[in-house]
């Protein structure tokens, strides 16, 4: 007979979706931050993102929302800034699509930032692309064949 008697498994220390999703106070940025778009995830709690000032930095996610707060490419986030590597930065904030929303429309964003997108430009691309397969054919060309 089994000694040991925990109190369950992986699923119990997974714990409860904890809603964070109810309306939480809008963060802008302060001096040494930065607002950003993922560009794309690299792995290892990293990330690659295009910051508003032009750069695009090698992004480290931090560990307060390592596996607890989901990042995916074209996701706008709050970047702190590294004094000693400007190629650099550290992901502290990720904004959800509201609170993205509502900084552009403060005018925090450029206008020419694309909020709801997998990857940035992408999507796009592909639906101008799409009319052009479609190619129109004349009955009076069939029947003289």
């Amino acid at each position: 007979m089994p000694k040991n008697k925990g109190k369950g498994g992986k699923n119990r220390k997974r714990g409860k979706n904890e809603a964070d999703d109810e309306k939480r106070e809008l963060v802008f940025k302060e001096d040494g931050q930065e607002y950003a778009q993922v560009l794309r995830m690299l792995g290892n709690g990293r990330c690659e993102a295009a910051c508003i000032d032009g750069m695009k930095r090698l992004c480290h996610i931090r560990g307060k929302m390592h596996k607890k707060v989901w990042i995916a490419a074209g996701d706008i986030v709050l970047v702190g800034l590294r004094d000693y590597q400007d190629d650099k930065a550290d992901v502290i904030l990720k904004y959800m699509p509201d609170e993205a929303r509502l900084l552009k429309a403060y005018g925090e964003l450029p206008e020419n930032t694309r909020l709801n997108e997998g990857i940035a430009g992408g999507l796009d691309e592909e639906e101008d692309g799409a009319g052009d397969d479609y190619i129109e054919f004349e009955d009076e060309d069939i029947d003289k064949i």
